[in-house]
């Protein structure tokens, strides 16, 4: 059972991924008193999700990459740190006070330092027919095989763009599962661009993985490559999957189950919410936070480690993790030695970053894919579609957050997660300018939903009751 929360420690951090988990055994091996906040049930974040109870054999289906996290784990769960699983950190209130929800309760958390460790999320792929029953990302999926063995059942189809996308077509060849089809929308001329970085990308660990896991896909799968159109179809649910490829070819394949994916950008919504910069990456496409070297922020003792600055891969968060701790050790532990860690750290992560810009440039999405038309539903929460938001822009609507008087596009539950990256290409190119003119959602606390109970159950003080009581 995990002990009760604390009302204040010298660091928090929000995320039990490769990044958290790693921030937090450094954090608590120098003594401080640390408090690892983590919304899921188990530790691992989304690359090692389930790796404590995964009911799959080790070294089989999810490949060895998966399986190292296990020591990762281990170490952070032994080094002391308060690990709090079933923990929404819903907001940055105020500098150093971190809002969690923990089994339908809400707290205030104080803490002398933060690192939010909040990783990656799936890059929306908004395409007709997406909302369809039967149609799911596949990270989605992949959580489903990590967590409880769970495999898509009938014709099922693979489509998109991305090392992950051939990372589970494999996964799933050594399941026994067989795809009807793996539809690459990565585009033919993504290749002489990313030929460029390939220096870098041949000395990158990258290479021999991943080649030999592509070949095995190909070899075993349809491949359909260059695809420029792809849509979902189905009466209530999906039953197929049309596209046609740069060079018009055309085909509909039945299908029961269809797995979208393009890439994976960082969560940046609980950093935007706490008032840290932010910038447009235009090789990743996506908002990224302005960090220095350690991960520190414009706002004062707040750290962003691991994906959620920028994609580079669980071993690279890792690194990340262990120098935004060194840095915290040293604010607040000056005595406690950490060069030689931080040697080892920036060299793991230099390793590691090196064949990213290959890996951008072969897999950035194509714009058709990330810019949709027409009827398309954009925003799932509030049923928002592509030509609506046009024709809001035609308006003279300048940005998503004048939008939301329009239309509530990213005002759902999933506070524009879903949306708010296609809203933000939407209107740039509507408007002839760039997506950092444009702008994203401003985003206020809570950026989870929780209920009116919840907070209606955080500690009150006199001063807290005085400004709110009337005469």
């Amino acid at each position: 059972m995990t002990a009760a929360l604390h009302e204040s420690y010298d660091v928090a951090i929000v995320g039990a991924g490769p990044a958290g988990l790693a921030a937090a055994s450094f954090c608590a091996r120098a003594g401080l008193n640390t408090v690892l906040l983590d919304e899921q049930a188990r530790p691992g974040g989304q690359i090692y999700r389930a790796i404590t109870a995964s009911p799959l054999q080790p070294d089989t289906v999810l490949g060895a990459d998966y399986w190292e996290g296990r020591a990762l784990v281990r170490e952070a769960l032994a080094s002391g740190a308060h690990y709090v699983p079933g923990a929404t950190v819903w907001g940055l209130l105020r500098e150093g006070e971190v809002a969690v929800a923990v089994a339908g309760r809400a707290h205030l958390i104080a803490a002398k330092h933060v690192i939010l460790a909040t990783g990656a999320m799936e890059r929306p792929f908004p395409i007709p027919g997406w909302t369809l029953p039967g149609v799911m990302t596949a990270g989605g999926a992949q959580i489903l095989l990590k967590s409880s063995g769970l495999v898509p059942r009938g014709r099922t189809v693979l489509a998109g763009c991305g090392p992950l996308l051939w990372l589970i077509a494999w996964q799933y060849l050594n399941a026994g599962v067989r795809l009807e089809a793996v539809l690459d929308t990565a585009a033919r001329a993504s290749w002489s661009r990313a030929l460029r970085h390939a220096a870098g990308f041949a000395a990158s660990p990258y290479l021999a993985k991943g080649l030999r896991m592509m070949l095995a896909v190909r070899r075993e799968l349809n491949v359909i490559g260059s695809i420029a159109a792809l849509e979902a179809e189905g009466d209530g649910k999906l039953e197929a999957v049309t596209y046609r490829t740069s060079s018009g070819r055309a085909q509909r394949i039945g299908a029961d189950a269809l797995l979208l994916h393009q890439g994976v950008v960082p969560n940046v919504n609980l950093s935007l919410s706490a008032g840290v910069a932010h910038a447009w990456n235009d090789a990743q496409l996506c908002f990224f936070p302005l960090v220095d070297a350690y991960g520190a922020s414009n706002v004062p003792r707040l750290a962003i480690a691991g994906d959620g600055a920028g994609i580079a891969g669980a071993q690279a968060a890792e690194a990340r993790g262990q120098l935004a701790a060194i840095a915290v050790i040293r604010a607040l532990r000056p005595q406690v030695q950490m060069g030689g860690q931080e040697q080892t750290a920036r060299a793991l992560l230099r390793r590691f970053e090196r064949g990213r810009a290959f890996l951008d440039s072969l897999f950035r999405p194509r714009p058709q894919f990330r810019r949709p038309q027409g009827e398309t539903v954009v925003c799932r929460c509030e049923e928002i579609t592509a030509k609506q938001i046009a024709d809001t822009v035609a308006l003279g609507c300048p940005g998503p957050n004048q939008m939301k008087a329009f239309l509530r596009c990213g005002m759902g539950p999933c506070q524009g997660r879903f949306c708010g990256l296609t809203v933000t290409e939407l209107m740039a190119h509507a408007r002839g300018v760039a997506p950092q003119e444009i702008g994203y959602y401003r985003l206020r606390p809570p950026v989870k939903p929780i209920t009116l109970g919840e907070i209606a159950g955080l500690p009150t003080n006199d001063a807290a009751v005085r400004a709110v009581a009337r005469e």
